[in-house]
């Protein structure tokens, strides 16, 4: 019942998404795809999931060819990575940028469409000290880009922690640590020149946990209700994200530099940890990431930049069981290693899930059925029927060639009778009739002839004269289901909440 239910919240989000597919504008939302594990699906079946969808954007952390050559032709957009080993090659040589670009970008490209390049990852994180390294590697690669003719194309930078600031609060006090002077003014430098973004990983789960007496866990989770007041400004910040990020605003203009943007390459929160990190609960990391989403979709803007575009990625698709740390660490996932979604979110934006109600969630006990939409494109169609049939664990002998509701041989035809077994299956519900805005939900038994529709007979299971087998699954089944549309899901909203630029 539980995973059942937790399917129908997930398909409910999904079709919201798919519906407005075609009035994305503003702020963008994407995911990072993190592969430090040793029991992730492969590359080519997370790139299947991307693109039965048309997803565009997601970022990794290398350049790994596998994943290169599973996202080739998918039309997604990758943010691919530098890792901070490579810095000093990169940096000394620029022939062994040349030759990088060489073997594992330019094969590749444009058929993995790469947007953007990051040269190191936090390196004032770095227990080496590889900070000097950054901005010598990062024009070698664009030298290299301008050389192949991509340096319009893919845009370079480097992502940072909020470590590279001194102060950030309050926020107008925000300002860069001196310690990181002689790599970040050539750094801003570069950015400013080419129209490239200041990466930065913004997460307010750690301020929490560091210093709970001064940072308040709603405050931490957009939940708050009251206000901190910038005494310098007068600027009200109601959660801690956006006070970070005019923390960074305003360090960016102590120094002059008001065109460069922001991109927040990171943020999440942890949905299990350590005995000591009690606010690692799936709950918390619901609540988070659902009012980031609205934050972010809604064009909010921050107190010091309001209605600003803000590009953020969420951490992260999977939990990764090789992160070393606390058990927090291994635990910013949406989904585990398996597909199945740690906790559902309203990827709407429009509240946060009240998980315990959601599971409840009853349907029509057979009083309606699903067909498709006679506005559907034949390719919307096909890709919800093939999946209908594969992944949603759906029953469709019936379709085939001398059965009962082969005639009329028409995808719409064939489409309505996959839709209404796969809504019949899950509850009936209005959210089980979505298919991404392709499927209608009528009150008129569509049967005809032999053919005869399902309706819900019980809780589990429906019934359908065309095909007296039960159409419930095992629950292995059903967990395989739930996890490729969560996962169907998480992606779609990226392609939805990213705008093409």
């Amino acid at each position: 019942m539980g995973h059942r239910a937790g399917f129908n919240l997930i398909f409910y989000g999904f079709s919201l998404l798919l519906m407005f597919l075609g009035h994305c504008q503003g702020s963008n939302v994407g995911i990072c795809y993190g592969r430090n594990a040793d029991d992730l699906p492969t590359p080519n079946k997370v790139a299947q999931l991307v693109q039965l969808h048309n997803i565009k954007y997601l970022r990794i952390y290398d350049s790994n060819i596998q994943v290169l050559k599973a996202f080739a032709n998918t039309g997604v957009e990758l943010m691919i990575g530098i890792p901070n080993s490579d810095l000093l090659p990169f940096a000394q040589f620029q022939s062994n940028v040349d030759t990088w670009l060489r073997n594992s970008i330019l094969p590749y490209y444009p058929a993995a469409k790469i947007t953007y390049i990051t040269v190191g990852a936090e390196v004032t994180e770095s227990p080496h000290n590889v900070s000097a390294l950054v901005v010598p590697a990062m024009n070698n690669v664009l030298t290299g880009l301008k050389k192949a003719g991509l340096h319009k194309k893919i845009k370079v930078s480097s992502t940072h922690s909020l470590g590279v600031l001194s102060r950030s609060f309050p926020p107008s006090a925000g300002a860069f640590s001196s310690d990181f002077a002689f790599f970040l003014k050539p750094l801003l430098e570069f950015l400013a020149e080419n129209q490239s973004p200041f990466m930065i990983n913004i997460y307010p789960y750690y301020a929490y946990r560091e210093s709970p007496s001064n940072v308040s866990l709603d405050y931490a989770l957009f939940e708050s209700s009251s206000e901190v007041i910038d005494p310098n400004t007068g600027l009200l910040y109601t959660n801690m994200f956006d006070a970070q990020i005019d923390a960074l605003y305003f360090a960016l203009m102590a120094l002059n530099f008001r065109t460069i943007r922001v991109m927040v390459t990171e943020t999440g929160w942890p949905s299990k940890g350590s005995p000591k990190e009690t606010a690692a609960t799936p709950d918390n990391a619901q609540t988070y990431n659902t009012n980031l989403i609205r934050h972010v979709i809604n064009n909010t803007g921050t107190p010091a930049r309001p209605g600003e575009e803000l590009d953020v990625y969420i951490f992260s698709l999977f939990n990764e069981n090789r992160k070393p740390g606390l058990d927090s660490e291994r635990n910013w996932g949406l989904f585990y290693p398996d597909q199945t979604s740690v906790y559902n979110l309203d990827f709407t934006g429009r509240s946060a899930v009240d998980m315990t109600s959601q599971a409840n969630m009853t349907g029509s006990n057979g009083t309606d059925w699903c067909i498709a939409s006679s506005k559907a494109t034949d390719m919307d169609l096909q890709n919800a029927l093939d999946w209908a049939c594969s992944s949603g664990n759906v029953d469709c002998t019936a379709i085939q060639p001398s059965q009962p509701c082969f005639e009329p041989d028409t995808l719409v035809s064939h489409a309505s009778y996959a839709f209404n077994s796969y809504f019949q299956q899950n509850g009936a519900t209005d959210v089980a009739c979505g298919f991404g805005g392709n499927g209608v939900k009528v009150s008129q038994d569509p049967s005809y002839d032999n053919c005869v529709y399902a309706t819900v007979v019980g809780k589990n299971k429906t019934t359908s004269s065309s095909n007296t087998t039960a159409m419930s699954s095992t629950s292995s089944s059903s967990s395989s289901a739930i996890g490729v549309s969560a996962g169907l899901l998480i992606l779609a909203f990226v392609s939805c909440f990213f705008k093409i630029s």
